[in-house]
């Protein structure tokens, strides 16, 4: 379990092996004088001051330190400046500034079966020293590894759209927001082991594989089509039928039941026809 440690303030330790380096170098002056005492006190002394200088460390903003005595966790030092801590321990750096991952494009299968094309950018830093450090061997191989899983875990488990099933609440295309919430906390779970926190998850690619993506695009026009043409002939009823109804009201012509089957049969081919009507000028009668 990670431990914050907040150790010797390290101006104050090298101000005192600044005189202790002095004071050496101030005994091999007088090493003239009597060598048998000087040189072995400056020899001392100075190695003092190597070994106070080892134990200085300087942390930079959003860095920490994780100490190790030999073989024991110690504590993690997280707040930035010069420390000063016992030269035997062992430290590892570790960066707690945020740090983007770019998931490579993967060719996983929807929920339906079909194969799509799929990526992800992730943004994560580092929240448990002693975890990132400790229980496992490459945290930033981890989380690459870990990303990978969630998003192709997620990809399996929508369809791409509402074409396939149209019962589905909730697809990779029309998700937004909730699919990259459901990404980050299944990020977030897979990577607690390791003491990291996914900050932000997004799809910044979504598609059909390319030998389903042009059988799919004619699908979806196809439905497009079909919608659009619904619409249309929405519209022309109701015009048709707003039509013999301002006829019938405003007794402009008496229509019979065959003039009206004709008169509908006419509008709804003008109405509903792709090209524009071309008009046909009838000098007789309905009839002839």
């Amino acid at each position: 379990m990670e431990k914050v440690l907040r150790p010797m303030n390290g101006f104050l330790a090298l101000l005192l092996s600044i005189v202790v380096c002095g004071a050496a170098i101030f005994c091999f002056t007088l090493a003239e004088s009597n060598p048998f005492l000087f040189i072995p006190l400056g020899s001392v002394l100075m190695l003092a001051t190597f070994f106070a200088w080892k134990g200085l460390m300087i942390i930079q903003p959003n860095h920490a330190r994780v100490l190790n005595f030999f073989g024991k966790y110690v504590g993690s030092v997280k707040e930035n400046g010069l420390f000063f801590v016992n030269p035997l321990y062992t430290s590892t750096k570790l960066s707690q500034r945020s740090q983007n991952l770019a998931i490579p494009t993967l060719k996983v299968n929807d929920k339906m079966g079909n194969p799509i094309e799929i990526g992800a950018v992730v943004v994560w830093q580092v929240e448990d020293t002693y975890k990132a450090a400790y229980d496992v061997v490459d945290y930033g191989m981890y989380v690459r590894m870990q990303s990978e899983a969630a998003l192709r875990n997620l990809a399996t488990g929508f369809a791409y759209d509402n074409i396939e099933d149209e019962n589905a609440l909730l697809t990779l295309r029309d998700g937004g927001e909730k699919v990259q919430e459901l990404l980050q906390n299944e990020l977030n779970a897979r990577l607690a082991k390791a003491g990291i926190i996914a900050t932000e998850a997004r799809i910044s690619h979504l598609a059909y594989a390319q030998e389903i993506a042009g059988a799919m695009l004619q699908r979806q026009q196809a439905t497009a089509i079909v919608a659009a043409r619904y619409k249309i002939v929405e519209g022309a009823v109701g015009m048709v039928e707003m039509a013999l109804e301002q006829l019938s009201t405003k007794k402009i012509v008496d229509l019979d039941e065959e003039k009206k089957a004709t008169m509908v049969s006419n509008l709804l081919v003008v109405l509903c026809g792709e090209k524009g009507a071309q008009p046909v000028l009838n000098t007789g009668t309905l009839y002839n």
